[in-house]
């Protein structure tokens, strides 16, 4: 009989030889890597480990000339695909982004919208069928760079969506000139005894509408209700489930400090283990909401 396959990426509270990356929380100019978001409470790092060489993790970062976000967007995502493509992992499963100020400026001019728009210049048809799991969060400081951190595979993940929102990547004209290019989730390694679904960030959003503007806890919970829908969804995929319970790291990005109490009551009585959350100071993509969270959740 074949041993089982074993699971090929894990998440730890602690670096190691075999970490591909490491996300540290705080000022990147005093440690080379972190992201630019404070830690307000919960684990210092997360660290990102890969049994064999199946994935990669590759980290772009470009310079803001003059705040134009959207220029410094297309350059790190033309840079991105140039590396990637080639490589021996051309897919792309996992982005997250970082820039400050992203609610800055109206209308289409918002820093986000502008960051959607270099970022559907640069991509290729590949990245789109289906876009893979994003989060886009606004950073401490001022505008000066965009950090992106990719996990890169040999192989395609399956890409995940919520029933109860619309496809980001189908939203409205209101909501921008482009569209926003990710999907809602991932599931990494079905195919081995340990699979793990990776949300990308999820916030009170239901079908395409913000929904509890002003109301912070209603919106954590929306939020909760909006990630056991993606769980759900992991379970229909492959088979497997993905409990809340499953939860190996969470981060919980708080637009307002204040709200820290808030969250972490709501969140003791989710089932998530509260030492596998993070708390960190970000703003989210849609200024009338206060919280979103992202996580990674083993099979049970």
């Amino acid at each position: 009989m074949d041993s089982p396959k074993l699971p090929r990426l894990r998440v730890s509270a602690e670096t190691g030889p075999d970490a591909l990356v490491a996300f540290i929380f705080g000022a990147a100019d005093a440690v080379p890597s972190a992201v630019d978001c404070a830690l307000l409470a919960g684990p210092p790092v997360e660290a990102w480990c890969a049994q064999g060489d199946h994935y990669a993790v590759r980290i772009v970062e470009a310079t803001e000339a003059g705040g134009d976000i959207e220029a410094a967007t297309e350059q790190a995502y033309r840079r991105l695909l140039a590396e990637t493509r080639p490589s021996a992992h051309p897919y792309l499963l996992r982005i997250w982004n970082y820039f400050a100020d992203i609610n800055a400026g109206e209308g289409d001019h918002e820093r986000y919208r502008r960051f959607c728009v270099g970022r559907a210049a640069a991509v290729d048809e590949m990245f789109n069928q289906v876009p893979p799991a994003a989060t886009a969060i606004g950073a401490d400081g001022a505008p000066a760079r965009l950090q992106v951190v990719a996990l890169c595979a040999k192989a395609p993940a399956i890409a995940l969506e919520n029933p109860r929102q619309t496809p980001a990547w189908r939203y409205p004209r209101e909501h921008g000139p482009v569209s926003p290019g990710f999907s809602r989730g991932a599931v990494l390694d079905a195919d081995t005894a340990t699979p793990r679904l990776l949300a990308s960030g999820t916030a009170s959003i239901v079908g395409h509408v913000s929904r509890h503007v002003g109301d912070f806890a209603a919106q954590l919970r929306e939020s909760l209700d909006n990630l056991a829908a993606l769980l759900e969804q992991g379970r229909q995929a492959t088979g497997r489930g993905f409990p809340l319970a499953g939860c190996e790291s969470l981060r919980v990005y708080l637009r307002r400090p204040d709200d820290l109490a808030a969250a972490q009551a709501i969140l003791a009585t989710s089932g998530i283990d509260t030492g596998r959350v993070s708390y960190l100071r970000g703003d989210v993509c849609r200024r009338e909401l206060d919280v979103e969270l992202e996580g990674v959740f083993a099979a049970s």
